[in-house]
């Protein structure tokens, strides 16, 4: 009976074409501190971001956090090179 339930084929997952065009235009950039800054407000590096939040997971060119003082979880946009994390967005 459980057979039943499960399709043969699995569809993709609907966001994946959705993440991996966001993790190409923000790793096109290639954007400075400052730059992101005047985008997206506040921006972190990985020693900041390990100060103020808990990694809860990645999925780029996402990360779920909690943040450390407020114990609010939410999520961060990344990009690679160079690695800064930003436009903090908190569970609703």
């Amino acid at each position: 009976m459980v057979s039943k339930l499960i399709p043969a084929q699995m569809s993709p997952d609907a966001a994946e074409e959705i993440r991996r065009h966001e993790v190409a235009r923000l790793n096109r950039r290639k954007a400075e501190r400052e730059q992101l800054e005047q985008v997206y407000g506040q921006v972190w590096d990985t020693d900041e971001l390990c100060k103020q939040f808990e990694v809860l997971g990645f999925m780029a060119p996402f990360v779920k956090v909690r943040d450390l003082d407020t114990r609010e979880r939410g999520t961060l946009k990344f990009q690679h090179d160079p690695r800064y994390y930003f436009s903090w967005r908190a569970n609703r």
